[in-house]
């Protein structure tokens, strides 16, 4: 791979991760927040929606980002993601059409994010390898 594809793919990690980070943010400045709204939404385990989930979003991200095990980072993303859609974005119990649209939008991110996801970590089990601006190489190989 040239240093300048090398140079735009480190960029799009950065930035892809940059949405998780943010998430990772809320997670940990308003963690009894995110708690209550996922015992509500019926998460298992909601008490590992405040601070447990932020540190979790930041290895996967650091871990894309740095290129630490940069397939594992983005199978942490996955994992994040799927509960996410499932429990919290339920549009399908809502009957008000406006919060219905809205609770469908964010399940739709979550599934192109999933999809993101699970392509970063294809490509890097795959690619990976040969890769210059990684830390480590992937922990799968796919080649």
């Amino acid at each position: 791979m040239s240093t300048f594809a090398e140079i735009v793919l480190l960029i799009g990690r950065i930035l892809f991760a940059s949405l998780f980070l943010y998430s990772a943010r809320g997670h940990y400045v308003n963690g009894p927040m995110m708690v209550e709204y996922s015992r509500s939404s019926g998460v298992p385990f909601p008490a590992l929606a405040a601070w447990p989930t932020a540190v979790w979003l930041v290895a996967g991200c650091a871990s894309i980002i740095l290129g630490v095990l940069p397939d594992v980072g983005s199978l942490m993303l996955a994992i994040f993601v799927v509960p996410a859609a499932l429990y919290l974005h339920r549009f399908w119990t809502f009957d008000d059409p406006q919060q219905r649209r809205e609770q469908e939008m964010s399940f739709a991110r979550n599934l192109t994010l999933l999809g993101a996801c699970l392509c970063l970590f294809a490509f890097f089990a795959t690619a990976g390898h040969e890769l210059d601006l990684t830390l480590t190489e992937p922990l799968f190989d796919l080649r």
